[in-house]
């Protein structure tokens, strides 16, 4: 039978050899050990190279060619009905921003399993020194035991020298045994989860590549048909814009726009005269699946508390009343986002403004109606045009790409953008009578998330 101190060796060589390469040349055993190792567990054979898989590309062709064909029959039985449509809409800005969320928390998951592994390996590099010394220690112990009092007179001394020193020796190796032991296999099932992570995050980004080019085809769609029903002339275009750049904040803006300009006009019109649709089933809901195709709110805005879901996946970095940079307080919130992530109306309302203002860049408004407004900025791209009545979780606008500038921020414009590292952040802001007013108590507490990475 192998001496105790064998089988703590072949335990902490085995534990190296399923931490992997890297955490076995910063250890350094002796050669000794490293024989040991390799029969104490053998690596397996490392995979064939795979060079470029003639099937694999023609069935991801094939599965491209299908989806193609299954979107457009989607958008065809859509045809002439503005409730399906919509709630084809819903729906998948609904699922691509699930993705989105799922995305984030597993990035966030990867980056403390990252740390972790990163955490583990200066441990080990630190005390390589000291793991060989255990290793040769116990290597040498398990092929020469200490000579026995039994065998000559002479070898009595040095037997009982021997015993003296490894019952102060043996216990401390086998605790440092032991402990570099349990290092590594923690290292070992740390990388394994990474590598498992990694693969979750691919499936997950092709399903979510896919969402996205849905998403885009629908709202093509959409548009579309809002300019062959409701087009916005060239010279209510043009006098938006004018009205943008001569107002002088955002107050003036949506007082000036709802006045002058005929599109905002008529909306801000059926937000102060529309009462809420009936909800289908008697509950207090946005209505949302249930009346896709209504063209007023399903809630009063004030009544509405509790239910909003966030316009967009990510996660709260600036609230409400909050210090800002210039020494004031927040008058929004602002959400850190993915690049590329599609924005969805937290709200049923009108558009009374989308288009470039000031330093906010691309700002949306809409009108919620009962005197509420609620304002989005730091989208790359607006979806929805003057005028146009949007449902609560229907997509409106899209995030721009990491890396990019963002509009520069005077003492009153708000947080969004883009960060000091390029990450996109959307910037929400809610109005009472043109009064900046805490969006908190509005949003559903399933959609309050707080984790992300970009």
């Amino acid at each position: 039978m192998m001496p105790r101190t064998g089988l703590l060796a072949c335990a902490l060589l085995a534990a190296m050899a399923a931490a992997g390469p890297q955490a076995r040349a910063e250890s350094a055993p002796p050669p000794g050990a490293a024989r040991l190792a390799q029969k104490a567990a053998p690596l397996p054979p490392s995979p064939p190279a795979k060079g470029l898989d003639g099937a694999a590309l023609k069935a991801e062709v094939a599965g491209n060619r299908e989806f193609q064909e299954r979107l457009k029959a989607e958008i065809e039985a859509a045809k002439g009905d503005r409730g399906k449509l919509s709630r084809l809409l819903v729906d998948a800005s609904g699922r691509a921003r699930d993705i989105e969320q799922r995305i984030i928390d597993l990035e966030g998951r990867m980056a403390r399993l990252d740390q972790a592994a990163k955490a583990l390996d200066i441990s080990l590099a630190q005390r390589r020194g000291v793991l060989a010394q255990v290793l040769a220690a116990l290597l040498r112990m398990g092929r020469e035991p200490p000579p026995a009092l039994v065998m000559r007179p002479d070898d009595a001394l040095d037997a009982v020298r021997s015993a003296i020193l490894l019952g102060a020796l043996v216990p401390e190796l086998r605790v440092e045994a032991e402990t570099l032991a349990s290092d590594l296999t923690e290292l070992s099932r740390v990388r394994g989860e990474l590598a498992e992570a990694r693969g979750t995050l691919a499936r997950l980004g092709t399903v979510l590549e896919e969402d996205r080019a849905r998403l885009a085809a629908l709202i093509g769609e959409r548009q579309r048909r809002q300019q062959e029903s409701d087009p916005v002339p060239a010279a209510e275009r043009a006098q938006a814009e004018g009205v943008a750049k001569a107002s002088g904040d955002v107050h003036d803006l949506v007082t000036r726009l709802e006045a002058e300009v005929p599109p905002a006009a008529r909306a801000a019109e059926a937000a102060q005269n529309a009462a809420p649709a009936p909800s289908p089933n008697g509950k207090r809901d946005l209505g949302g699946p249930d009346d896709p195709a209504r063209l007023r709110p399903a809630v009063v805005f004030a009544d509405a508390k509790g239910l909003l879901p966030l316009p967009v996946a990510g996660v709260r970095l600036r609230e409400f009343g909050a210090p800002d940079a210039a020494g004031g307080a927040e008058k929004g919130l602002t959400i850190a986002t993915r690049s590329g992530a599609p924005v969805s109306a937290p709200a049923d309302g009108w558009v009374v403004y989308a288009g470039p203002f000031r330093s906010y860049g691309q700002l949306l408004i809409l009108n919620a109606g009962g005197g509420y407004h609620i304002l989005m900025a730091g989208m790359d791209r607006i979806t929805v045009d003057l005028g146009q009545f949007v449902l609560a979780g229907e997509p409106v606008a899209v995030m721009g790409r990491a890396g990019r500038v963002g509009p520069s921020a005077g003492p009153s414009a708000p947080s969004g953008g883009s960060s000091a590292s390029g990450q996109p952040q959307l910037y929400v802001e809610f109005r009472k009578d043109g009064v900046s007013i805490d969006p908190a108590p509005w949003w559903a507490a399933a959609t309050d998330s707080r984790k992300v990475r970009g």
